[in-house]
């Protein structure tokens, strides 16, 4: 089986500084391996790449990774969004003919307006140089949740800007395809957010790894990323465990992509504390619940509202 998320997390203090905030995490998940190798081999050339994966997927590590790998690596990286891009925001200066420009991370090319697309084919062109020569200043890498066919034959994305983005096309699996990697990126999130926040690194027991890998991720590394956010922010995991387990439990907002709210998970956290609280007292009081309204100091009636929140309005006697 491997070691699990507790003993990773443990071990894992001294080699926290290898992976700086938005870094690539190696893979050990038999679905990253390839895309691993592939990456590498995308690093020592110039070709455009176009990178496919659902929201969250790790389209921008991917991106920084392969610029990372680059003989483009003192340059620039830019990451820029398609929705609000102008076509002057594409330019790159040629730094006076002195080496190459950087790269260009252009997310949810099918956001792009006209205007820029026409831009981006020729910068395209301009990069390839018309005998396949790097001519540019610039490398694109764009990246994409959508089906950009199904895009081009809505006229929403030129065809011919999308057949010379598409040549090298790199698809990365979703996180419920690479479960084996869980810990580690958890491991990396949690050393992140202790060292931002100024947290110790929170200890995760085998409740919550099982929590983990049983869970399908539907927002992807992004979900899991705030995951470990909210484990860091509220620092008691007992207290975290019932805020996470309720907001890992709604597939509607993590479907779309969206970052699981910190707010949210300390008022899940919150709610499960004190529901664990009210059935504690009242266990301790055999169920009398004016007893326990006064041990909990508050009403008699605001205790028979809480019951009935939580389900147990018909237990106990007055």
């Amino acid at each position: 089986m491997g070691k699990q998320l507790p003993d990773i997390v443990r071990e894992a203090g001294q080699n926290a500084s290898r992976a700086p905030n938005g870094a690539f995490v190696e893979s050990v998940s038999a679905s990253m391996r390839p895309v691993e190798a592939v990456i590498s081999e995308l690093s020592q050339s110039d070709v455009p790449v176009l990178l496919l994966a659902e929201a969250g997927a790790g389209k921008h590590a991917t991106a920084r990774r392969i610029h990372e790998m680059s003989r483009r690596n003192t340059q620039p990286f830019r990451q820029l969004q398609c929705s609000t891009l102008k076509p002057e925001d594409l330019a790159i200066p040629h730094n006076g003919g002195q080496g190459r420009g950087g790269t260009i991370f252009l997310e949810e090319l099918a956001d792009l307006s006209a205007a820029s697309q026409a831009y981006l084919r020729e910068a395209l062109l301009r990069v390839t140089g018309r005998n396949g020569s790097a001519e540019s200043a610039a490398r694109f890498i764009c990246g994409s949740a959508r089906d950009l066919e199904v895009e081009v034959k809505a006229g929403r994305l030129r065809e011919d800007l999308y057949y010379r983005i598409s040549g090298v096309c790199l698809r990365l699996p979703p996180l419920r395809q690479r479960k084996e990697d869980i810990p580690r990126l958890m491991t990396h999130f949690l050393h992140k957010y202790a060292e931002e926040f100024r947290r110790p690194l929170p200890e995760i027991s085998t409740d919550m790894a099982r929590l983990f890998q049983d869970y399908s991720w539907p927002g992807n590394l992004r979900e899991l990323e705030s995951a470990a956010r909210v484990l860091v922010a509220l620092g008691d995991e007992h207290l975290a465990m019932g805020g996470l387990r309720a907001l890992l439990r709604q597939p509607s907002e993590a479907g779309n992509g969206n970052r699981l709210s910190l707010k949210a998970a300390a008022k899940a956290a919150s709610h499960q504390a004190e529901r664990e609280l009210i059935l504690k007292v009242l266990t301790r009081t055999r169920w009398n619940r004016r007893r326990a309204a006064a041990e909990l100091q508050i009403s008699y009636k605001a205790l028979l509202y809480k019951l009935k929140q939580i389900g147990y309005e018909g237990y106990g006697t007055s």
